[in-house]
C-alpha cells in the first residue's frame, strides 16, 4: 500500500483505541480525513478517552469536500461515509478506508474505489514488520468496545499467517 487514503471514522477510532493511528502514516504517503469525519471523531462519544493518538496525528490532513455530495450518497449513507467517498473521488485517492459493509459495497461497486478496512491495514502493517500480531491488535480493538465480527478476525488472522 502506498499513495493517498481517505479514511472514515470507524477505522480511525479502531486504531486510536489501541494507540496505533501511526500505522497509517507508515503505510500511506498521505492520509486525508473529510471535515465531517473529523468532527465525528472529535465528538468521540463512548470512545472519547481513546482518541488521544488521533488528536496528536498532525500529519493527518483534514479536508472539506469541494463539490456537493452525490444525491445517492446522501440518501443511503451517513454524512461521514458519503464524504469519504466524495472526497476520495475528488482527490483521486488510491484507497478509501471504511469498515461499514454497506458503504464499502457502494464505494467499490458503484464508484469503483479501492476499499480497505481496519483489518487489512493491520495485515499490511504486520507484513511490513510494524506490528507483531494482527489477531492481538483486533482483539484489543474489540476489547475496547469497537465491534468486529468473529469471521473478520478469523480471516485476518489467516491472511496474516496466524493460527
Amino acid at each position: 500500500m502506498n499513495g493517498t487514503v481517505v479514511s472514515n471514522t470507524g477505522p480511525l477510532i479502531a486504531l486510536a483505541l489501541i494507540n496505533r493511528v501511526d500505522v497509517l502514516q507508515s503505510l500511506f504517503a498521505q492520509v486525508i480525513v473529510p471535515e465531517a469525519v473529523h468532527q465525528e471523531i472529535l465528538q468521540g462519544g463512548a470512545f472519547r478517552a481513546g482518541l488521544a493518538s488521533y488528536r496528536q496525528a498532525h500529519w493527518i490532513k483534514v479536508q472539506s469536500v469541494q463539490s456537493p455530495l452525490d444525491p445517492l450518497l446522501q440518501t443511503v449513507l451517513h454524512i461521514g461515509e458519503a464524504s469519504v467517498i466524495q472526497l476520495a473521488r475528488e482527490v483521486h485517492a488510491e484507497f478509501v478506508l471504511i469498515d461499514e459493509k454497506k458503504a464499502r459495497k457502494i464505494a467499490r461497486i458503484i464508484f469503483g474505489l479501492r476499499v480497505i478496512g481496519s483489518a487489512r491495514v493491520l495485515i499490511e502493517a504486520k507484513n511490513r514488520g510494524i506490528i507483531e500480531s494482527v489477531g492481538n491488535m483486533l482483539e484489543l480493538i474489540r476489547g475496547n468496545g469497537y465491534w468486529i465480527h468473529d469471521d473478520i478476525i478469523d480471516l485476518a488472522k489467516r491472511m496474516a499467517g496466524e493460527r
